[in-house]
């Protein structure tokens, strides 16, 4: 297992929003996060990426555990979320540069050239981030946050705000990063609402409801996801 977690919970003065959640991801997976409004998607996510801190339980990436480990977890984890986390009074180049710097990496030009190129923005790459659509900002987060060549990528509403053809554009490259590339798969866990969108890019499904796991099984064993997430939550969603 590359992400671990036992008995994870998390309290909010007296509000509990995660309870005793057990939780094993092997590598290579792609996993869909899914659940309504409060049940606990984005808490977790910001647990596993060392954002914030447990009431209780144990988290473990790679074998290093959060927050004791959170150095070496930073090193194996790549983060997308609807917010692009982006400097938008410096390039896109600048932007990968400062992060490769900030990562301590080697060949830095080279990754800098082989990131814009894999998401298409080597002609856009001298242009200052403010002047971005959000479809390229998400490119160039999803290029920020595979500078390091990282083991994980964890994704938070990655398709917020986007239009048809940039979903699309932004799907390819989630499919891609998940490719077997030199025997190296990426492990992908990703927060979304859009059902349709987790049946046709994920291999797994996880739905929460009231800080639980209400779900956890192969997308392939799921013949109709928004009648499954109907049943599990008691709650509709937008397909």
């Amino acid at each position: 297992m590359i992400i671990e977690t036992h008995a994870l919970s998390k309290v909010y003065g007296l509000l509990p929003v995660l309870k005793k959640i057990d939780l094993g991801i092997e590598r290579g997976e792609f996993v869909a996060l899914m659940g309504a409004n409060g049940s606990g998607k984005s808490t977790l996510l910001r647990l596993l990426c060392g954002l914030s801190k447990p009431t209780a339980g144990v988290i473990k990436i790679g074998g290093w555990e959060l927050p004791k480990e959170a150095a070496a977890v930073r090193s194996q984890i790549g983060l997308v979320s609807h917010k692009a986390l982006l400097y938008e009074n410096l390039t896109g180049r600048e932007n990968l540069l400062f992060f490769a710097r900030l990562y301590g990496l080697d060949d830095i030009e080279g990754r800098i050239k082989r990131g814009l190129d894999r998401v298409g923005l080597s002609k856009r790459g001298g242009d200052l981030v403010r002047t971005y659509s959000r479809g390229m900002l998400q490119r160039l987060s999803i290029a920020r946050a595979l500078i390091h060549d990282p083991d994980v990528l964890f994704l938070d509403e990655p398709h917020t705000g986007l239009d048809q053809d940039s979903s699309h554009t932004l799907d390819t490259l989630l499919l891609e990063a998940h490719a077997d590339e030199n025997n190296k798969r990426k492990t992908i866990l990703m927060v979304t609402h859009e059902l349709d969108r987790a049946h046709r890019l994920a291999n797994r499904a996880i739905i929460l409801s009231r800080g639980t796991i209400a779900l956890d099984t192969s997308m392939s064993e799921i013949a109709d996801l928004p009648a499954r997430y109907t049943e599990v939550t008691g709650m509709t969603s937008a397909r």
